[in-house]
């Protein structure tokens, strides 16, 4: 081949090729999105809904994926390790971004590196809560009764490095009393341990604890955000009841794998935010006890960044090693 014509052939690729990527990606998406989420059915009401308005939104079908196991680390492995092409999405929550890479000594990639944050979806506070037959009635009360018992009172909570144990373990270094942590397996078996009095209480979901509250079965004592929810007013928050600063929230978020197009990323964070931002919306996942949050992406990555400080100086102080 002539060299000339060679080398012309190769300066026309390089100017096309860009333009074909980029028409490539204001297509974006041309065929079906997986949404991988790492809880089973049954947890998954308000993530399968964003996901049907999202659909909606950007005109491709979202195959929902329950990828259960690891408290959802199986659904982040998978989502770091897919195609950074914008069709494998997860909707991962705190525990599987902040906290696991502090809790384990190795894991199979650098959590920060892989994974790009898109943007908050909601978050929820935990309610603590005791049988409805103690005679505890309010958070002062149950803080004076551990410090009046020998052994501790005892907090039920879904396994080490569970949201539901460090928010013990918060309240026993900020309370400085002793709280014995008793480990479950699931949520069913630790909450029917709360209403029978066998522990002495535990931080559940207020999609759990609000129902059985207002049946009778439980107290709901505080919520663990730092100011009172839309969906449970009534509730004192752990910070005005004598404990300022105090805060342990649920959160998911939308995140891609590492390399995806900025064009796409984008993309799905402005149909994410006019999802979250639309009233009916908000106002149906505050029904479901979720606070509706958005946000950009830059105040995505603080909070992140912000959250890994705090709970590096909790674990610090409460003496939890990182595990293999």
């Amino acid at each position: 081949m002539n060299p000339f014509k060679f080398k012309a052939i190769l300066i026309a690729i390089m100017f096309i090729a860009p333009a074909d990527l980029g028409r490539a990606q204001d297509a974006y998406p041309t065929r079906p999105i997986r949404m991988l989420y790492g809880f089973p059915p049954g947890t998954d009401v308000g993530a399968r809904h964003i996901a049907e308005k999202l659909a909606d939104r950007l005109g491709r079908p979202i195959v929902f994926e329950n990828v259960a196991g690891a408290a959802g680390n199986i659904a982040a492995d998978q989502t770091a390790h897919a195609a950074p092409d914008g069709y494998t999405i997860g909707m991962l929550t705190g525990a599987n971004i902040v906290l696991r890479p502090l809790l384990y000594r190795t894991i199979p990639y650098d959590v920060s590196k892989a994974l790009v944050p898109v943007t908050v979806a909601w978050r929820f506070p935990n309610v603590l809560v005791v049988g409805a037959g103690t005679q505890v009635k309010d958070l002062p009360t149950l803080i004076e009764r551990a410090r009046h018992t020998p052994d501790g009172l005892t907090f039920g909570h879904l396994g080490q490095g569970s949201v539901t144990q460090l928010a013990g373990e918060l309240l026993k270094l900020r309370a400085n009393v002793g709280l014995r942590g008793v480990p479950y397996r699931s949520a069913p078996a630790l909450v029917s341990d709360v209403i029978s009095g066998r522990i002495d209480m535990a931080f559940i979901p207020p999609s759990t604890a609000v129902p059985l509250a207002n049946q009778g079965k439980i107290r709901a004592l505080a919520t663990t955000s730092l100011r009172r929810v839309p969906f449970a007013l009534d509730l004192p928050t752990i910070a005005e009841e004598g404990f300022p600063g105090f805060e342990v929230s649920v959160w998911f978020g939308l995140f891609v794998p590492a390399g995806t197009p900025e064009a796409i990323v984008d993309r799905l964070g402005t149909e994410m935010r006019a999802i979250i931002a639309a009233p009916d919306i908000r106002d149906w996942l505050l029904q479901l006890g979720l606070e509706p949050i958005g946000g950009s992406q830059s105040e995505f990555r603080q909070m992140i960044t912000d959250e890994k400080t705090v709970w590096s100086e909790i674990l610090r102080k409460a003496g939890i090693e990182p595990i293999e």
